[in-house]
């Protein structure tokens, strides 16, 4: 059975305020918001799914927002970059957006192969945005703030930082199945397949033996995640890590999808979910997001859960 990755599913960060959140998102990226739902594993704690209309893999960016949660610190062992596709010449539109929202942003001299624009969050999460013209199945939100010829695609690439890349660049290109595709100094570019089209297909290496490690916490990523296209592909690749003696979690239900944890060499949480069911499984594709949903085990305690959840107004 084929057990490599198709690429990115989602990315998981860490942040404070759940509004300041849901705002940046929705008002300055004018991503959708998908699922708004409770950290399965602790339910007093939001969890937004932020993404393309349906909520595609690929294009979904999470969050368990925690109020007052301290700063964290970006650092070795940690995705330290999530960069999101636009379509190629859309910089200068996305500049002068984000300029009139009062949000900092600045064009890398030196990147290779592209063109990117770096930010940040309200908690400081590194966001960059690549005009790319690759070839892109996903469906662009058209219900938000920034129209739809320029509206993200979805997760372009993670870049991973670590203080000894070795590890990690082998079990990318082993275990894991990823191709190198090109090093240019202290940087390895991965991809998934060999043509580089569809969301998600790039994880960067970056080697930096100084880094100091990071510590997760409000502004930095939590967890990477890749597809499995089913069950049954999830759990060759379960069985695999196992034999490869890769500490790796049971199959865990996510309602949504279910999911698998390890940790490669350098640190990162890593996770391969399913593609489906989806986020239309408990509400309809045009409601998405408007409203608090809870998996089944927690349904019977939905008014208490609720109440202690702070207000977070969602205009989409």
């Amino acid at each position: 059975m084929d057990v490599r990755p198709s690429g990115i599913h989602h990315v998981t960060a860490i942040a404070s305020d759940p509004q300041a959140n849901a705002d940046f998102y929705l008002n300055a990226l004018g991503m959708r918001m998908v699922k708004r739902t409770v950290n399965f594993d602790a339910p007093e704690t939001y969890h937004f799914y932020y993404g393309d209309r349906a909520g595609n893999p690929g294009t979904i960016m999470t969050f368990f927002p925690w109020p007052d949660a301290p700063r964290g610190k970006i650092g070795a062992g940690q995705a330290t970059t999530t960069t999101f596709s636009v379509p190629e010449g859309s910089l200068g539109w996305w500049a002068e957006h984000l300029a009139g929202l009062n949000v900092e942003t600045t064009r890398p001299s030196e990147r290779g192969e592209e063109d990117v624009l770096s930010l940040r969050d309200p908690d400081g999460l590194i966001i960059e945005l690549a005009a790319s013209a690759d070839h892109h199945d996903t469906d662009p939100w058209d219900g938000g703030v920034v129209p739809t010829d320029h509206a993200i695609r979805g997760i372009r690439a993670v870049t991973l930082t670590e203080q000894d890349a070795e590890g990690t660049a082998q079990m990318l290109g082993g275990q894991l199945g990823f191709h190198l595709h090109s090093e240019d100094g202290d940087r390895m570019r991965f991809r998934t397949n060999d043509t580089g089209d569809g969301v998600g297909t790039i994880v960067d290496v970056l080697a930096d033996p100084k880094a100091e490690r990071g510590v997760v916490a409000a502004g930095t990523v939590h967890h990477v995640a890749y597809r499995a296209p089913d069950t049954p592909v999830q759990d060759a690749w379960r069985q695999r890590l196992e034999r490869d003696g890769v500490g790796v979690t049971e199959i865990r239900d996510r309602t949504y999808f279910t999911s698998i944890y390890f940790r490669e060499p350098g640190g990162v949480l890593l996770e391969i979910a399913t593609d489906g069911p989806g986020f239309d499984y408990d509400e309809p594709l045009l409601e998405l997001g408007r409203s608090l949903k809870l998996p089944p085990w927690l349904e019977p305690n939905h008014q208490q859960i609720a109440a202690s959840l702070p207000r977070v107004e969602v205009n989409q």
